[in-house]
């Protein structure tokens, strides 16, 4: 499986990253986009191999910076001269999806835009307890499995977890405060790609939010993950600060996600 991580910046896009996006690539043709949030489709069109047009894609959560680009992949997708979607994606995402990306791309707010011209649009479905691929629900996007746990956040937001035809898989956090939740859903992934956005520790910040280093290390190591990968600081946080606070919990492989990396596994 690949990973391409387009843009990881927390709560805004920075001066060296877009906001939250990744591109996933299995061993087919299929690819997902997880989230798109602003500066993200500059990304895409920047990065070799990557069409919009010819891409599922899955939302953790609703907030603008996880999906205020896609408006302009509709245009993308719809118009492009040469490059326009040829067939309908899967949409994966919150019960208010729809809604909310409807409103998004409307020309008025009494006319929403209906998006099942280009997307399927599908709802997470969610299981609980340690995960098993067995009895967990799922749904098929493309050559994936995709799971959804419930994420602790100040919107509809889920976890994700992400399995390809050979076996591998990995588990997203999008935005979460820290959950027991996130370690059980992880358990035995090849990585997990967690936020940091409260930096080395969670210790005075607001709650039901974010995570820290600290908190995403403990969860690696909970889970018996091969890989952590910290993502979602903001341009004003510290990602040294964050990686000391994972490295005190977790003494497996530890990443700072960047715009442009990309990981095999």
């Amino acid at each position: 499986m690949e990973l391409i991580v387009l843009g990881c910046s927390g709560s805004v896009a920075g001066p060296d990253s877009p906001a939250s996006g990744y591109f996933v690539r299995g061993s087919g043709q299929e690819s997902v986009l997880l989230d798109i949030g602003p500066g993200v489709l500059t990304a895409m069109q920047a990065t070799e191999g990557i069409e919009p047009s010819e891409c599922h894609v899955v939302f953790s959560h609703m907030h603008a910076d996880h999906c205020l680009d896609f408006p302009s992949l509709l245009v993308w997708r719809r118009f492009h001269p040469t490059a326009a979607a040829t067939r309908t994606h899967t949409l994966l995402g919150p019960a208010i999806a729809q809604q909310h990306l409807s409103m998004a791309g409307a020309d008025y707010p009494d006319s929403p835009d209906d998006i099942s011209d280009t997307f399927d649009v599908r709802v997470h479905e969610v299981g609980f307890g340690v995960f098993d691929a067995n009895s967990w629900p799922s749904h098929t996007v493309g050559d994936f499995q995709v799971f959804a746990a419930p994420a602790v956040h100040t919107t509809e937001a889920y976890l994700t977890r992400i399995h390809d035809a050979q076996g591998k898989s990995f588990v997203y956090s999008g935005d979460t405060a820290a959950t027991d939740t996130l370690a059980q859903f992880a358990q035995g992934a090849d990585l997990l790609l967690c936020e940091a956005g409260w930096g080395e520790t969670s210790e005075g910040k607001p709650t039901g939010m974010h995570m820290s280093g600290q908190e995403a290390g403990r969860a690696a190591a909970e889970a018996g993950v091969t890989t952590l990968v910290l993502t979602h600081v903001p341009p004003w946080g510290d990602k040294d600060a964050a990686l000391r606070g994972a490295q005190r919990e977790f003494d497996g492989e530890i990443i700072v996600a960047h715009a442009g990396m990309v990981l095999n596994f």
